[in-house]
């Protein structure tokens, strides 16, 4: 048995050698993805067109693969372009190169801008990269290099893919890339030279190309020539010699008081540091061959005002700090605090606005003694301020957020009326720079705002820019606090507030600008039942306090009109021999009139009661039972709602519920306005009926139509419609109930008094946060026309883009509430970056004296070439260092060069303005234009060539080579390029 058992255990362990390793996995892998985005065969293009690279479109698809637990991202990068149809010419095309090859000896795309850094090398369209994936290590030892550049060429082999392939090592920083390109018997190796210092050898052509031609080493002699393509960049970094067009304000005086070239409802704008930090200036010599110049240690002829090109960047100050981005920024971290306007100032200050206020009162009070003037001519600020003199006597100046002649500049700003000895109609008045048509005006449509000449829009300002320069939270707060103490002392002695358009709140505007519209609305009702009451008692000058719930005054109106039609105010459709009645109780009405209204009340005794409230005769229209004329009635208007008062109401009718009794209750309460109507029209019309009242109030209810009658003639016969014949509906219920009372005895509709110090009590309650939440709309829409005017002034398209996407992108965001703080910071970036463009242009325009630029067509030159600097990623200056760009920003670089010189040779050098005008020969310029540029702090060189390789029999292929060397950076990327057919 044991003999048995040894050849068993000679064969337990089993190694099969077939099983794929991980580096086999992953070389799949890489061409499992190659495969899969059909990078197989040679995918041919059009040839590239000059500053396609830049012009052009990239795009990238990627994928991930794993090396065992390693993670790799691969890359796709290609320009799209349309493809070129080769059929039909495979068979004579066998033996060409692929076109990344061809590629590398295209001149028309060096030095792209803005592209990939393998593009700006190689001249690559099209190519792949393997980099270790973003939570991966760095690839840094040699075998592991060698092992995934080995992985790459047996996958190119595998798929016969064309498409370079490239695999980034080192630390990324490095941007370290080594690939190849395979094609049929031909191969082309990428590979890259990294240094912090270079040798001095290597600084200038003469050394790179000894290094070129060694790399290639190309078996002919002699050697085909090189071509070489050189840029040199100069960059201007000093700008203190030219003065910045912005002029900043006056920090100190605007904290004094002074406003100081800023007006209270203007906001700043511009930025605070030059927006641009350097200049880009690249010089290059696009098409070189060797031995044409001389370039080496000694000497060189590289003088940059003789290159043939010169293109010219701008590099931009990182987040300038600007003047509106700020303003705005600041005021929108105020709707991030959560203190209260008693927190902020204080419960003493508070303790002293209480008497103040009862100051104030004492004072008002002399409104209801025999004075020597009449009362429109009592100013507002005079009285206020009367009083808070005595009040900051107590406080002390020290402990007042704002000092009084601040206080005072912004409330005649706001409130001009306290100035002028006649009141106003408390309409706007600032209506000469903008019109209620213009597309500007009515952005508050789309904002959710507030009108650009309203009170609620230059409270807004006067808000913001107290915060941003006169004690910030602690100024908001007195200011609101003064604020809403001016609108309570216009209720309670029936002075409109200016600024606001008249009529009922408007919807489309802001909350806060809907509730001071309903505050005036109130004080119009209460000012004209005063007007009412003084004519009602033969001129006796009545208490100004009146307008309390109870008082008679209560039931009188302002202002009453016909349906869809202007009406009469209460004095010029009231009966000079009627006086004022108190408002009678059902029981004294049905006592005092000995009638009752109805149908069955009995048409003769309803005939012979008066007619009251009649406003006009409406048409020919009678009434249908007696024949006498159909007068339409003096009615009372709608109460006016503010948008939270409506969404209120529409609750409370949705808690009703679907039952009969919720319906019908709901019914009673939409029908107050209705059963006010039904009164007036029994009070202008005794005798009249029901179907009277349709044919004026709903027409299309009274269906008539013609009839022969018995007679034998046609005549018109009408009726009321289906659902007014519904037995019970609300209508007959409310005509039955409705009494013969006309519109100045009802009770009110809209009680002015209870509405009024529901909006004081609105406003005394609100925080400063709410405030700026309420506010901010209008900000931002004052904003936005800030930019739109400054824009104006400069005409940069590119702008005007920019701030049509502003106003739809704010239009989303404002017009619904409670908007998303991290919107709301999305638009004010975005009118900051706008502003910084705008800073810009102007920056440049002054630098390159455009305005005081005589000859019109050298400026129109130089507007297109500063809009081109600020659009484009390089500009091309026409005519190079010849052209009227080129001399500016020769000047540009001289005068910063003696600014770095030192006194003995910046007193040997000539005038700039004589350097200018001397267009001689290169010898005669070259002793002063030496001096005119700093050593260029980057040069690039790319240098070509087609040359056979390995072997002189070998397949001529084209060979690059890319040099950059800056401060502290030097690299060389090399291409070189293989016969493979017989090795």
């Amino acid at each position: 048995m044991a003999a048995d058992s040894e050849p068993e255990s000679e064969v337990f362990e089993i190694t099969d050698f077939t099983t794929a390793s991980e580096w086999e996995r992953f070389i799949s892998k890489v061409e499992e993805v190659l495969n899969d985005w059909k990078l197989i065969g040679n995918s041919w293009g059009k040839p590239l067109e000059k500053g396609i690279f830049t012009s052009g479109t990239w795009e990238e698809k990627s994928d991930e693969i794993y090396f065992a637990d390693f993670k790799f991202s691969v890359t796709h990068h290609y320009l799209v372009q349309e493809s070129t149809d080769k059929e039909g010419k495979d068979e004579i095309l066998e033996d060409v190169i692929p076109q990344s090859m061809q590629d590398l000896l295209c001149m028309n795309n060096d030095f792209p801008p803005r592209a990939h850094c393998l593009v700006r090398w190689y001249g690559l369209r099209e190519f792949v990269v393997i980099a270790p994936a973003a939570n991966s290590d760095a690839v840094l030892s040699e075998s592991k290099c060698n092992l995934l550049l080995s992985s790459v060429s047996i996958a190119l082999g595998n798929t016969g893919c064309q498409v370079p392939l490239f695999v980034q090592i080192h630390h990324k920083w490095r941007r370290m890339y080594v690939g190849e390109c395979q094609g049929p018997g031909v191969r082309t190796d990428f590979e890259m030279v990294h240094l912090r210092k270079v040798p001095n050898q290597y600084t200038h052509l003469s050394g790179l190309l000894d290094i070129f031609k060694s790399k290639i080493g190309c078996p002919l002699t002699p050697l085909p020539p090189v071509s070489i393509a050189i840029r040199f960049t100069y960059v201007l970094q000093d700008w203190q010699q030219y003065f910045w067009p912005q002029q900043p304000p006056d920090i100190d005086a605007l904290v004094g008081g002074e406003v100081g070239g800023l007006e209270f409802g203007k906001l700043p704008f511009g930025a605070c540091e030059d927006p641009i930090s350097e200049l880009h200036l690249a010089t290059t010599w696009p098409h070189l061959t060797e031995g044409i110049i001389v370039d080496n240690d000694v000497y060189s002829d590289l003088d940059p005002i003789q290159a043939p090109h010169w293109s010219v960047r701008v590099r931009k100050a990182d987040n300038p700090q600007c003047l509106l981005g700020d303003f705005v920024t600041e005021f929108f971290k105020v709707c991030r605090r959560k203190e209260s306007t008693d927190e902020i100032l204080g419960r003493s200050t508070f303790e002293e606005e209480g008497r103040e206020i009862a100051d104030i009162t004492h004072a008002l009070s002399k409104l209801t003694e025999p004075a020597p003037v009449p009362i429109h001519k009592l100013s507002v600020s005079n009285m206020v301020h009367t009083a808070k003199k005595k009040i900051r006597k107590h406080r002390g100046i020290e402990e007042s957020p704002l000092n009084n002649d601040v206080l005072n500049t912004i409330l005649l700003f706001l409130f001009p009326d306290a100035a002028s000895e006649k009141p106003l109609d408390g309409t706007s008045t600032d209506n000469s720079n903008s019109s209620s048509e213009s597309e500007d005006y009515n952005l508050y449509n789309q904002f959710k705002s507030a009108p650009s000449d309203s009170l609620t829009y230059k409270l807004a300002l006067c808000l913001c820019m107290i915060n941003f320069y006169h004690g910030g939270l602690k100024g908001v707060a007195h200011l609101w606090q003064e604020f809403v103490l001016e609108m309570r002392f216009r209720w309670e002695n029936d002075f409109l507030i200016p600024g606001l358009a008249s009529g009922p709140p408007d919807l489309r505007c802001c909350l806060l600008h809907q509730k001071l519209q309903m505050l005036n609305c109130c004080i119009e009702r209460k000012k004209a039942r005063d007007e009412g009451r003084k004519t009602s008692t033969s001129g006796q000058v009545t208490d100004a306090h009146s307008g309390e719930a109870g008082e008679a005054g209560d039931r009188l109106k302002d202002t009453d009109k016909e349906k869809g039609e202007v009406g009469k105010s209460w004095d010029s459709w009231s009966d000079s021999e009627e006086e004022f009645f108190e408002c009678l109780s059902d029981t004294e009405e049905l006592k005092g009139n000995g009638q009752e209204s109805g149908r069955k009340g009995g048409l003769k005794e309803m005939a012979n009661l008066k007619p009251e409230g009649r406003l006009y005769q409406h048409g020919k229209l009678t009434l249908l039972h007696n024949g006498e004329p159909l007068y339409i009635p003096v009615t009372q208007e709608p109460a006016p709602m503010t948008e939270d008062l409506l969404e209120e109401q529409s609750e409370v009718l949705a808690k009703l519920g679907t039952s009969a009794e919720g319906a019908h209750l709901r019914a009673r309460m939409q029908s107050a306005c209705l059963l006010s109507d039904m009164e007036s029209f029994k009070a202008a019309n005794p005798g009249c009926f029901l179907e009277d009242f349709v044919r004026w109030y709903s027409p299309r209810d009274y269906i008539e139509e013609e009839v022969i009658d018995e007679k034998g003639n046609m005549v018109l016969k009408g009726e009321l419609s289906a659902r007014m014949k519904i037995p019970s509906n609300m209508w007959v219920e409310a005509w039955e109930t409705a009494k013969p009372v006309p519109a100045r005895r009802q009770r009110r509709l809209f009680d002015d008094t209870r509405e009024a110090e529901k909006v004081l009590h609105y406003l005394a309650v609100q925080k400063p946060a709410d405030l700026a939440r309420h506010l901010l709309p209008c900000v931002i829409h004052a904003a936005v026309l800030k930019v739109k005017e400054e824009e104006s002034l400069e005409n940069i398209s590119s702008v005007k883009k920019i701030i049509k996407q502003i106003i739809s992108h704010s239009s989303k965001v404002l017009h619904f509430p409670n908007p998303e703080d991290k919107k709301l910071e999305e638009i004010i970036h975005q009118i900051t970056n706008v502003e910084a463009l705008i800073a810009r242009a102007r920056s440049l325009k002054a630098k390159f004296g455009i305005d005081k630029c005589e000859q019109e067509e050298e400026k129109e030159d130089l507007e297109r070439f500063v809009s081109c600097l600020l659009e484009q990623p390089e500009v091309l200056v026409v005519g190079a260092g010849r052209g009227h760009a080129g001399r500016i920003i020769q000047k540009l670089f001289v005068n910063a060069q003696r600014l770095t010189e030192s006194s003995d040779e910046a007193a040997a050098m000539a005038p700039p303005e004589e350097e200018l005008k001397r267009m001689g020969s290169p010898e005669e310029r070259r002793p002063n234009s030496v001096s005119d540029f700093p050593p260029p702090a980057g040069r690039e060189l790319i240098l070509r060539t087609t040359v056979p390789r390995p072997a002189p029999y070998s397949r001529a292929l084209p060979q690059r080579m890319y040099s950059v060397l800056t401060k502290e950076d030097f690299r060389l990327a090399g291409a070189f390029s293989s016969d493979t057919s017989f090795f």
